[in-house]
C-alpha cells in the first residue's frame, strides 16, 4: 500500500482495519552505533560486542528507542492523509511498551492499524494508528505502540 489521500468520512469508515505491513528492515551494529552516538546512549549491552557476547543475550541489542523512532519510517508508505491536508506532524505517542529484545541481526518490520480519528478545533485532525514491531521468527513483538499524526486540513 501507499499512502492513501481520502475524504475523512472514508478515513473514519476505516477504523479498525490494517493499513499494510512494512518490509522487513535489518538491525545491524552500524544502526544501533549510530543511533547510541546520536542519543549519547553507550550502554554496553547495546555497544559492547564483546561484553555483550557474556552478557544475558549473547550479544548487542537495538535501544528501544531505535526501534521506536522507526515507526515514522515504517508509517511512510501506510498512512491515510485527509483530503486538504496542508501539514502533517508527529504529535505524540500513547501505550508504548517494549516487549522483547531487537537482537543485532535481526530483521523487523512493522503491522499498521488505524485506531481512531478525532476532529479537533481550526481543522486539524489526530489520526491514531496501531503499530507492532515484529521480530523476524519470534512470537512476541519488539515493541507495540499508538502513534499519534495531526494533520491541518484546509477545506
Amino acid at each position: 500500500m501507499a499512502v492513501e489521500i481520502l475524504p475523512l468520512e472514508e478515513i473514519k469508515q476505516r477504523i479498525g482495519t490494517e493499513l499494510g505491513v512494512s518490509d522487513w528492515l535489518p538491525i545491524d551494529q552500524d544502526r544501533i552505533d549510530a543511533f547510541a552516538d546520536c542519543t549519547m546512549d553507550h550502554q554496553w549491552i547495546h555497544v559492547d560486542q564483546a561484553a555483550s557476547a557474556k552478557g544475558p543475550f549473547g550479544k548487542t541489542i537495538a535501544h528501544g528507542y531505535l526501534t521506536l523512532s522507526l515507526l515514522s519510517h515504517f508509517s511512510e508508505n501506510h498512512m491515510v492523509v485527509p483530503q486538504g491536508a496542508v501539514i502533517v506532524i508527529n504529535y505524540g505517542m500513547n501505550k508504548v511498551r517494549f516487549i522483547a529484545p531487537v537482537l543485532v541481526g535481526s530483521r523487523i518490520r512493522d503491522r499498521i492499524f488505524l485506531a481512531a480519528v478525532e476532529e479537533k478545533s481550526n481543522g486539524r485532525v489526530v489520526v491514531t494508528t496501531s503499530h507492532t514491531v515484529e521480530i523476524e521468527g519470534q512470537e512476541k513483538p519488539a515493541l507495540v505502540a499508538e502513534m499519534l499524526t495531526m494533520f491541518d486540513v484546509k477545506k
